[in-house]
């Protein structure tokens, strides 16, 4: 099975329904370690992708994460823009040359992506951020032989819950030190949603 322009497309609109649904829920995450406005900046930033998206007819699924990439940096304001952008960034110069990606190819991309998050946020696993979600996931779909949307859903929502345990070590919340563990990362929790969105979008297809 190959992931197709469709599919990039229904991906990035159900991430926008689920982060639209959750804004106020990753905002009060945010309120407790961060600067308080992840929801408002995630729902602002996807709701301009998915108006960019409509009405163009893309023939590579290269082209739909690249115009989700450069809308999410310049209107997501905050660390978040940035981070996604560059993930989505990355994944779109992996899956450049072909109308849909092979899942061989898709992996690569994911991967490419969560490497990007890396880079632009100087983070490594085990510090509370996205990276605890997206490295645990590429990782198990990397053993996995083909599309599995229940492995998405299971692996991202416990990568998520795990933050809660964690010590911030970057970003704003690093500043709280111990007081940080016992609140789940909201851009881990957005990420999560995000992955909730893809495993949507394969178990349709499927």
């Amino acid at each position: 099975m190959a992931f197709t322009v469709e599919q990039a497309l229904n991906w990035l609109t159900k991430s926008n329904e689920k982060i639209q649904e959750n804004k106020d829920y990753l905002s009060e995450l945010d309120q407790a370690i961060g600067d308080g406005d992840h929801g408002i900046n995630m729902a602002r930033g996807f709701d301009e992708v998915v108006k960019k998206l409509d009405g163009n007819d893309y023939k590579q699924v290269a082209d739909v994460w690249k115009d989700a990439a450069m809308t999410l940096m310049s209107k997501v304001g905050g660390a978040s823009g940035p981070l996604f952008g560059t993930a989505f960034l990355k994944m779109s110069m992996a899956a450049k040359g072909g109308e849909a990606v092979s899942y061989d190819a898709f992996i690569k991309a994911l991967e490419d992506g969560g490497a990007g998050i890396k880079q632009r946020g100087k983070a490594t696993e085990g510090e509370k951020t996205m990276v605890d979600v997206w490295s645990p996931v590429v990782k198990q779909l990397k053993e996995a032989k083909d599309f599995d949307a229940g492995l998405i859903r299971d692996s991202s929502k416990s990568a998520m819950e795990a933050t809660k345990d964690i010590i911030a070590t970057k970003g704003r919340a690093a500043y709280l030190k111990e007081r940080s563990k016992g609140h789940l990362d909201p851009g881990s929790v957005s990420s999560y949603y995000i992955f909730q969105a893809l495993s949507d979008c394969i178990e349709g297809e499927v």
